[in-house]
């Protein structure tokens, strides 16, 4: 029974693990499939943007610390990913 418990705690583990990486799909809504939209119409066009300046906004956007007046929308959809979660979901899109 022990080994079942250890079993179950390291697969939901794993599995919370995976599910955390950013995968982009509820950022269409705003920024458009392809990043092609301001978001709100005020934001910057994403697929122009360098993974570098991608990662400094969402990192800065989870922190509170960048963005304009809509920067509370941007914090609660980052809050739940990790700076490397950020990092290398940046490095998918942009420039």
């Amino acid at each position: 029974m022990k080994k079942i418990v250890i079993a179950s705690i390291a697969t939901l583990a794993l599995v919370t693990a995976a599910s955390a990486a950013v995968n982009g799909k509820a950022c269409a809504a705003c920024h458009g499939a392809n990043w092609e939209k301001k978001a709100m119409g005020k934001s910057k066009i994403v697929k122009d943007m360098t993974h570098a300046e991608i990662a400094e906004a969402l990192k800065g956007y989870k922190a509170g610390t960048f963005g304009g007046p809509m920067k509370g929308i941007m914090k609660g959809q980052v809050a739940r990913y990790s700076d490397a979660d950020l990092e290398a979901f940046a490095q998918t899109i942009g420039k």
